[in-house]
């Protein structure tokens, strides 16, 4: 018996009648609903698929329903068919009989149900009103796939999703191309598991319209079963999402630039905390020293310690002021700035760190000549990455240098690479680490550790990125997104 109370009294609403397969043929029960929708008398008329055959069912829907009732019955293959029932007024009825299985909501039962739902004037079978105005306002379109005869087909609120007049037939062949270059393996790996193996999908993915323009859409698909188990087709829909998607991408976005600014924040207080109390007690310690002790000539040392100390101090102050400058220059008004340009001004600059560091440099800026971006900040981020692989070039072998712009995959922007054959970073060990401010990684006396914490935060001001690759003793690269 049914166990689902809620939808038992969701039947009684809309006249939904169930025929219950008992264990044994005898043993069948028709509910109340499926005797009021044929104005049979209980008393008289005993669940039977006998009378059913004989005296209910069109005979033009006899053989269709035999096989797919025997089927369920026996090998518990779910089917959902139209069907023509006989009342007791000799008049046919039109309905819709499905499985428990095929119904909208799951149903509790410890024995087989058939459903037969009448086919009235809301109803999507007799009049497509109800499920196109669902499908609109909700902006969802159906498609399915049939292998046996390799043809695809959309209903026309897919088409309208997509961009594509009424007539347009769908191409199968080439079904990939209707989704975005980054979202092709997804959907190939979503289709090809779940018409090898049966698994259903929802996901979210991005599609082409006949524009060309990209759309997020929540896609769904099953699969569809012959009476053998094989696997004949995908049915599906997808809905546009592409407002709230793009809403949820901006502000998971505006998280991670939040997250970036405080953990900035954080490691700028940090260092203002650390460093600052560093200088300050080394002077006060010194003052306490200076005073204690009467030897003009050792007072004189002292004095020139607290000179280098000032000068630290000053040094510091100066970088954190470069770090609040950055922040608040990012205002400035952008402008189209060509990389060769760029690059010509940097080298010309340090023309004699170049030469002495046996130096060379080439570039490729054909695919992403120009970008729109303060020339300041350009030009500070090429002369550190420059000098950069300048300064840790490989003992062994002169320096090379080679910068190349590109656009990106989804073809909303651009990127510089800056690549060098200098002595490498453990990014094992440092790869956290390699944009901190005051972090170095080699044992070189000039180093300071502050040219990468101020690149980042140059690009990052102006809703950038930077990674790296590099493997020790062959050289890295830097690739700028903008």
């Amino acid at each position: 018996m049914l166990a689902n109370k809620l939808f038992e009294n969701t039947l009684k609403k809309f006249d939904i009648g169930y025929w219950e397969l008992g264990s044994l043929l005898p043993n069948d029960i028709w509910s109340k609903e499926f005797y009021n929708n044929l104005k049979l008398d209980a008393s008289k008329v005993s669940p039977s698929i006998d009378f059913f055959n004989n005296e209910i069912i069109h005979p033009e829907d006899y053989d269709f329903f035999q096989k797919n009732y025997t089927n369920y019955r026996v090998n518990n293959l779910n089917f959902r068919q139209k069907i023509r029932l006989k009342d007791s007024f000799s008049s046919y009825l039109d309905f819709i009989c499905y499985t428990a299985e095929e119904a909208p909501v799951n149903i509790k039962s410890d024995t087989k149900l058939l459903f037969f739902q009448k086919i009235t004037e809301f109803n999507e079978s007799s009049n497509p009103f109800h499920y196109q105005e669902t499908a609109v306002m909700s902006s969802t379109g159906s498609w399915f796939v049939d292998f046996k005869n390799k043809k695809s087909y959309w209903d026309p609120e897919a088409k309208k999703i997509l961009g594509y007049p009424e007539d347009y037939e769908p191409s199968l062949n080439k079904s990939h191309l209707y989704y975005t270059e980054d979202c092709r393996q997804q959907a190939s790996n979503l289709f090809l598991s779940c018409c090898t193996t049966g698994k259903s999908f929802n996901t979210e993915i991005k599609m082409l319209t006949q524009q060309g323009d990209e759309i997020w859409v929540r896609s769904v698909g099953k699969p569809i079963h012959d009476t053998n188990h094989n696997i004949i087709g995908i049915k599906g829909v997808f809905q546009n999402i592409d407002e709230a998607k793009k809403r949820e991408l901006t502000l998971q976005k505006s998280i991670n630039i939040i997250a970036s600014q405080n953990n900035r924040l954080f490691n700028f207080a940090h260092i203002v905390s650390h460093n600052l109390r560093s200088h300050s007690s080394n002077l006060s310690l010194l003052v306490q020293l200076i005073e204690s002790i009467e030897d003009p000539a050792e007072k004189g040392e002292l004095i020139s310690e607290v000179k280098n100390i000032g000068e630290n101090l000053n040094t510091t102050i100066e970088h954190l002021n470069e770090i609040v400058t950055i922040h608040t220059n990012k205002k400035q008004k952008r402008k189209d700035i060509l990389f060769k340009d760029t690059l010509q001004l940097v080298t010309n600059s340090i023309r004699n760190i170049i030469t002495s560091g046996n130096a060379t440099i080439t570039s490729d800026f054909k695919e992403f000549p120009q970008v729109r971006y303060i020339a300041a900040y350009l030009e500070s981020i090429i002369l550190n990455l420059i000098t950069n692989a300048i300064k840790y070039k490989h003992p062994d072998r002169d320096t090379k240098i080679h910068l190349k712009t590109g656009i990106t995959e989804n073809n909303k922007g651009g990127y510089l690479k800056i690549s060098d054959n200098g002595i490498g970073i453990d990014l094992d060990t440092f790869g956290e680490q390699i944009f901190g401010m005051y972090k170095t990684f080699h044992n070189n006396t000039d180093a300071v550790g502050i040219g990468l914490f101020i690149t980042k935060n140059q690009i990052e001001s102006l809703n950038g990125s930077i990674r790296v690759e590099s493997e020790v003793g062959k050289g890295t690269t830097f690739t700028i997104t903008f």
